[in-house]
């Protein structure tokens, strides 16, 4: 029986807002740089693939700026590889760093609050595990969790980042449960997936962008308002 639910934070709970669609057509504009919504949803798919990958060999929290730089140059070539756009790592940087000068913010998604608030009356604990470089505390302020979320995990804390057991294990220590009897949603494969699957966890794969359509591995949902449906096949 599934006692605790983990979440991921960016893709899972929370998303762009502006749209990353829209900030990537505003900064491609001055570089008369033509990109596609369905694009755009195909080259993040690869970039954060990208992204949990050097997580594995060596998290950005511990990279140069230098380094950042060269990483990100990588990451936004990807992106726009999605669109068919073909760019050197010189120009991919120059998007990046336009980009960087656009203001957004982490918005939760509408979906979030009521199904939080299904799980919490069934009395399931919910926690937050993230790569994001801040608290917990702050990561459940900042997005207005306080009501929901029992326990939050994130890399700055551990000194690890999903995909590794170690930020895994924690939230299990935290929310005080076995690991059959825990699961975790998230919408990368390989920190989410994988990662949870190392430790033992239940994973769920959340593809709100439909990039894994027919991904067999795990339970997959479109929507967070499905996982309701997944508990109780549990």
């Amino acid at each position: 029986m599934i006692k605790a639910v983990f979440f991921d934070i960016y893709g899972t709970l929370a998303g762009f807002s502006p749209s990353r669609f829209e900030i990537q057509s505003q900064a491609c504009a001055d570089f008369n740089i033509t990109v596609t919504r369905k694009g755009i949803l195909k080259g993040y798919s690869e970039a954060d693939k990208f992204m949990g990958k050097q997580n594995i060999t060596r998290p950005l929290r511990l990279m140069s700026e230098e380094e950042k730089f060269k990483f990100f140059c990588e990451y936004e070539r990807l992106i726009l590889a999605g669109s068919g756009v073909r760019v050197d790592h010189s120009t991919a940087g120059k998007v990046w760093l336009a980009i960087r000068n656009i203001p957004y913010d982490l918005v939760v998604y509408e979906d979030v609050f009521p199904s939080l608030d299904l799980l919490k009356k069934k009395g399931i604990t919910l926690g937050l595990i993230s790569n994001m470089n801040m608290s917990g505390r702050d990561l459940i302020s900042k997005l207005f969790l306080q009501d929901y979320i029992d326990l939050a995990v994130t890399s700055l804390e551990v000194g690890m980042e999903k995909p590794h057991p170690t930020i895994f294990k924690e939230a299990l220590r935290q929310a005080k449960v076995s690991i059959s009897e825990a699961m975790h949603v998230g919408d990368q494969v390989e920190s989410d997936i994988c990662g949870a699957e190392k430790v033992g966890i239940t994973p769920v794969l959340l593809d709100r962008d439909g990039n894994h359509r027919g991904f067999s591995r795990c339970k997959r949902i479109e929507k967070l308002s499905d996982l309701a449906g997944v508990l109780c096949q549990d």
